[in-house]
């Protein structure tokens, strides 16, 4: 379907983490809390914010989604899927090991993949690199990269942020998904990074801060980065993990566990009762 509402964006995620919940279960493994947390990122990215072609994913003037919290794959295979990159009958396979879908991206065998990542830190180091080539190849196309907040502990993040800034480039916009829990626990309690948005900000970045499960939030957010010139952006979302599912919300224990046959019937009443809510 091709987004044009508010209300579509809101299907297209509740669709998003139907399709997470689907790949965890069948996988018996997984991670859905920080999935769900961003499907209203992707869906605004993929229907909205990025100039892509799902029938053409490898285009070159196309722009670049790298997921640096590669664990949320579930995330964006749905998205993908959804997007017409491959087909949504390859979610339930997420992790078979036949599958094109594994538990982290896969450029390699994966349409729409635009980086494999998954050893956290990484990822934004690959999306500033690629934020600089389209910079030297005078190539008007955008990065966008997702880290997560437990992630933002890694010095490499912060390495490339330093990189990012003094090479001025405002093609980039990294989002911050500011769930507060990482798999030991909250980020305040493993390894603190905060304040978040003022370290960005030392780090020559041009900082917004939204809720992350606002859609409204997050397309003035991607318009106002759109505007920024001479230094890259950074979006920090407050955001619920495990969100649209209640007994996932704000529960460090949905980081990496996949739901059971009862929890998957449960996950889904509750998406579908939110389709139809939004479809009606």
């Amino acid at each position: 379907m091709e987004a044009t509402t508010k209300k579509d964006l809101q299907i297209i995620a509740t669709k998003i983490r139907m399709g997470i919940i689907e790949g965890t279960f069948h996988a018996k493994s997984g991670h859905p809390g920080g999935s769900l947390s961003i499907a209203e990122d992707l869906a605004y990215l993929y229907w909205k914010e990025m100039n892509i072609d799902p029938t053409d994913p490898k285009k070159a003037d196309r722009d670049r989604l790298v997921l640096s919290k590669g664990h949320a794959a579930p995330a964006l295979y749905a998205a993908l899927a959804l997007r017409g990159y491959f087909s949504t009958a390859l979610i339930p396979t997420l992790r078979k090991p036949d599958s094109i879908l594994q538990g982290h991206p896969d450029m390699k065998h994966i349409p729409g993949v635009d980086m494999s990542s998954g050893s956290l830190g990484q990822g934004i180091s690959c999306a500033v690199g690629m934020a600089l080539a389209a910079k030297l190849d005078k190539a008007d196309w955008r990065v966008y990269t997702i880290l997560g907040d437990g992630e933002i502990e890694e010095g490499q993040v912060w390495e490339a942020a330093m990189f990012a800034s003094a090479k001025a480039l405002d093609n980039l916009v990294v989002i911050v998904d500011n769930n507060n829990l990482q798999i030991d626990g909250a980020i305040t309690e493993v390894n603190s990074p905060y304040p978040i948005p003022e370290k960005f900000a030392a780090f020559g970045f041009h900082v917004i801060e939204i809720d992350g499960n606002d859609l409204t939030q997050i397309e003035a957010a991607l318009a106002e980065a759109r505007t920024v010139k001479g230094k890259p952006t950074a979006i920090v979302q407050k955001t619920v993990k495990g969100k649209g599912v209640s007994f996932m919300e704000n529960q460090c224990s949905w980081h990496g566990t996949a739901p059971n046959a009862e929890q998957y019937d449960i996950a889904m009443a509750e998406l579908t009762a939110r389709l139809k809510e939004l479809e009606g």
